[in-house]
This record gives C-alpha cells, sequence and structure tokens, in this order.
C-alpha cells in the first residue's frame, strides 16, 4: 500500500471509536453484519430499463449471503422475458455480490437486482423478523393459485372511457354496464385454474367455462360489452 508523503509526515492518533458495524435486523435475529455470508433475507425489488419501456419485479431468497430462490416477473417488453428465463438459471447459486455484478440480459433485471441489494444489506427485508425467515418456495407464494404473476392491464381514452383487459382475478371477457353507460362489474376467466382443469383432463370448452367468474354488480347491468371489440 502506497502512502502520500503528506499522510507519511503527519503523527499518529489513535482511532479511540470502534464499535464495528450497527446491526441489522435478519430473520428475528440482529447481526452485525460484516462479511457477504452474514446476510440472509427475503425481501422483493422493481427495476426498470434505460427508455422505460418495461420493468421487471425481482425476488430473493437469500441464505448465508447465497440467493437459494428466486422469482422473475416482467412486463411491457417482449424481449424481457427470454431475459426473465436467463436471469433464473444465473441468479440462485450466487452471491448477492456476485448477482450484483453479473450481467443479468435485461437493464430492468439489473436495475431490480441493484434495488433488492440495497433492501438486503441493510435489513429491509420482508423476513427482517420472521424466525428462520422464509421457507424456499415462498417465492411461488406470491403468485398464488395457477403459478400466475400478479397482473393488471388496464386502457382508456377521453373519447371511448376505460376498458379493463386483466385483473389478477383472470383475463377480462365482458364489463358490465350500467344505465348511464359506467362500469359496475365485469366477467373473467382465470387461465391459471383453466390449465389445471385441462391438465385433470377437461376439454378445453368445458374448463374455460369451470374457469369462469365474475366480479362487482354483473346481475345489475343493462349491457355487456368486450372490452377489447366494442
Amino acid at each position: 500500500m502506497i502512502y502520500s508523503n503528506e499522510v507519511n509526515e503527519m503523527c499518529c492518533v489513535r482511532q479511540g471509536v470502534n464499535h464495528g458495524a450497527a446491526p441489522i435486523p435478519e430473520e428475528a435475529k440482529w447481526v452485525k453484519a460484516k462479511e457477504i455470508s452474514d446476510i440472509s433475507g427475503f425481501t422483493h425489488g422493481v427495476g426498470w430499463c434505460a427508455p422505460q419501456q418495461g420493468t421487471c419485479k425481482l425476488s430473493l431468497n437469500v441464505k448465508e449471503g447465497v440467493i437459494q430462490e428466486c422469482l422473475v416477473e416482467t412486463i411491457g417488453c417482449s424481449g424481457m422475458t427470454h431475459s426473465a428465463a436467463m436471469a433464473s438459471e444465473i441468479l440462485p447459486g450466487r452471491t448477492i455480490l456476485e448477482a450484483l455484478n453479473t450481467d443479468l440480459v435485461c437493464d430492468a433485471i439489473n436495475t431490480a437486482m441493484r434495488e433488492l441489494f440495497l433492501q438486503i444489506v441493510y435489513g429491509r427485508t420482508q423476513s427482517a423478523f420472521s424466525e428462520d425467515g422464509l421457507v424456499i418456495g415462498a417465492g411461488l407464494e406470491d403468485l398464488g393459485k395457477g403459478n400466475r404473476s400478479q397482473v393488471g392491464t388496464m386502457y382508456g381514452t377521453l373519447a371511448k372511457g376505460p376498458r379493463y383487459l386483466e385483473m389478477t382475478d383472470g383475463y377480462v371477457t365482458a364489463l358490465a354496464l350500467n344505465e348511464d353507460d359506467e362500469i359496475i362489474g365485469y366477467k373473467f376467466v382465470n387461465f391459471g385454474k383453466m390449465m389445471d382443469f385441462i391438465k385433470a383432463g377437461d376439454d378445453a370448452n368445458t374448463a374455460f367455462e369451470k374457469a369462469q367468474g365474475q366480479y362487482g354488480r354483473v346481475a345489475d347491468a343493462v349491457k355487456f360489452i368486450d372490452p377489447r371489440k366494442e
């Protein structure tokens, strides 16, 4: 190590205050993190690319510094889905420091990794006060039944008004309107449930009917419209 001449000519003054790192909450323990292996936690983060054409929600389950589980969800850009596929292979088994400095293919995923790193190393995780943290597999629980991302897609214009296209409930098939042409409910089909019915042996039409549902004052509707065609 090379010191400048100015530092070499300084006298020595003892460093009296040296109490180490402040403890952070990790899985119901207070940890003074000094090494990457001291870090554990389950958390989420959101990232975006430079032109902000798409975004990524990234969930990581870290145990003793190593990523054990990841959930990569993307929206807004067709290429991001392929990037997410590669990122899901890259992330497990890497330390959070390796993951921070690894090309995760898409800028949105890289940015999400940066945001997660900050949360994790500062102890701002979902599992900060959960004894032993969250089990491996907790990421799938965020998806719910059918293992599908929670997606909301809405479109609206001043001239023609709003169109509900997809809710957490599922793919919207019809909007229920009152006498003033206001939305008072909607019908939907849950693709996750539909695929489960098909895998269980139902034909496509039967599965489609069984996976349908509705929300709101559908029974009071004066008319229904297809949000994609009308």
